[in-house]
């Protein structure tokens, strides 16, 4: 047991008056350099601050100098804002799409080798004139009826969808912008943007189109005309097929229903309104369209010129479902020229308010309302160039320097629809063609294009003779087509067409 004496009692509380003291001291440093820390932090972030406010201020607007900014009114700050973005158009958004407002001098369609000297054409093309009194309206339109004799109760605009988010300013175009996505669904960068091409063995039992043995000539026992004649070999060509015999279809193949205009004088332009829809695709890499064909050249060599417009579903070039105003073109039979929309220089743009490639809204519901667009496709007679219009708007042009034959004229016109088959599962495929139901079916369920028109040398439009046109089907039991007059309801020279591909009776 230890003896503790009042000395060392003292001694212990000295000793742990030292310790709190030391602890508090310790404490209180700590203290300090938390509290140093923190200021220096703040004033830091009041260093840096301004710097982040500007650099965001610089991305969103312009700032006005200190200045200037206390004598300008709320009112009149909005009225300059609204200036800057009409001046500054940014980007529009479209569910998924982005399209940009391309100054128009700067567009990749001015690029091409031939266009190094091309001057944009800014003098606007005269549209062609009607002969016959009466048509339908040009604009753009949905027609909602009550019955199938076309009866029009109401007409509304049906355009594109990036329209929700307004319009490009002048001195642009309206571009989509492709993406890093939609070239890697390609096969390859060479390739993206073309149409396909396979070099396919030759079979022995391939049906052959102008006889009829394995496809579906529905000519109503009339003859083709003469510059039809070839048409085996424009199928062909069309389907990315190498000319000559004509070859096996079982790994890769497009099914056309389509209507055939061979007139006996040049054609300078064509003309129709097409049935807008939203038909389903089986394959990723298949696809299914409307359009018209403008053509001229020889359909068994190399030189054949095209050029096509209309509406398009393709998964594999667009990444999702929805019908979008195409075009394509080619100077050579598909070999090494031309492309769709402005994936490859050639045509040149002239409109900011259409863009190539972008979706169209709305679309046809079966039994519904139904959506179409009127399309022409022409040769300004001043310059040489054909240019596009889609309803009253024009689009812009392809430069006749590109074409060889079509730098003159063209010889042959098609209407109709095209879809591609990968035979999925060795059967054919359900990609549907139009509204994916049979012409038999008619108004509001079948697709159509009505009003079908040519454009003569005197640049006037003439109506397509229901007589002078053949339609083709190469298989109807999958996609079919029918033609017909109608004089009251204003329709001209017209068809339905389409269907839903694999069924019973297309295994």
């Amino acid at each position: 047991m230890q003896k503790h004496t009042a000395s060392d009692k003292s001694r212990k509380k000295k000793k742990r008056r030292r310790r709190k003291t030391t602890t508090s001291r310790s404490a209180s440093y700590s203290s300090w350099q938390q509290q140093g820390l923190h200021r220096h932090q703040q004033h830091k972030k009041k260093q840096m601050m301004p710097t982040l406010i500007a650099l965001l201020l610089l991305v969103v607007v312009v700032p006005l100098p200190a200045r200037l900014g206390a004598s300008v009114s709320p009112r009149r700050m909005a009225r300059i804002q609204s200036h800057l973005e009409r001046i500054n158009k940014p980007a529009s958004l479209d569910a998924g799409d982005t399209i940009d407002c391309v100054a128009a001098h700067s567009q990749h369609g001015l690029e091409h080798p031939l266009l190094k000297e091309h001057t944009i054409q800014t003098e606007p093309p005269r549209f062609p004139t009607r002969r016959a009194a009466a048509d339908a309206d040009d604009m753009t339109t949905t027609t909602a009826t009550t019955n199938n004799n076309n009866n029009k109760i109401g007409r509304w605009g049906a355009w594109q969808t990036w329209h929700h988010g307004g319009h490009c300013p002048p001195g642009t175009v309206a571009i989509r912008r492709t993406t890093a996505e939609d070239v890697l669904r390609a096969t390859s960068i060479s390739r993206f943007g073309r149409k396909k091409r396979t070099s396919l063995p030759r079979a022995a039992n391939a049906p052959d189109v102008i006889s009829g043995n394995g496809h579906e000539l529905l000519a109503e026992g009339r003859t083709l005309p003469a510059c039809c004649h070839s048409m085996q070999s424009v199928l062909q060509l069309q389907q990315g097929w190498p000319t000559g015999p004509v070859v096996d279809l079982t790994e890769w193949l497009l099914h056309t229903a389509f209507t055939i205009y061979c007139p006996p004088q040049p054609v300078y332009g064509a003309k129709a309104t097409i049935n807008v829809w939203d038909p389903a695709i089986q394959e990723s890499n298949g696809f299914s369209l409307s359009q018209i064909w403008i053509l001229s050249g020889s359909f068994n060599g190399s030189d054949l010129n095209s050029i096509e417009a209309g509406w398009q579903v393709s998964p594999e070039l667009y990444g999702d479902s929805r019908p979008r105003l195409f075009t394509y073109w080619t100077s050579d039979a598909y070999e090494a020229t031309g492309c769709y929309n402005a994936l490859c220089p050639g045509f040149v743009q002239t409109s900011s308010r259409i863009a190539i490639g972008a979706a169209i809204s709305p679309v046809s519901e079966a039994g519904g309302a139904q959506y179409d667009m009127t399309l022409l496709v022409w040769k300004d007679p001043k310059l040489g160039n054909w240019w596009l219009s889609y309803g009253d708007q024009l689009v812009g042009y392809w430069p006749a320097q590109l074409f060889t034959h079509l730098s003159d004229h063209a010889t042959m016109v098609e209407w109709g629809g095209e879809v591609v088959d990968t035979r999925p599962g060795g059967v054919h495929t359900a990609t549907q063609m139009g509204s994916g139901r049979f012409a038999a079916e008619g108004f509001a369920r079948a697709s159509y294009f009505r009003n079908l028109e040519t454009v003569d040398a005197d640049n006037s439009l003439a109506e397509v003779p229901l007589e002078a046109i053949q339609t083709l089907a190469e298989d109807a039991a999958c996609y079919d087509i029918r033609k017909a007059y109608d004089h009251r309801g204003g329709w001209g020279s017209h068809f339905y067409y389409g269907g839903p591909g694999h069924n019973p009776a297309c295994p």
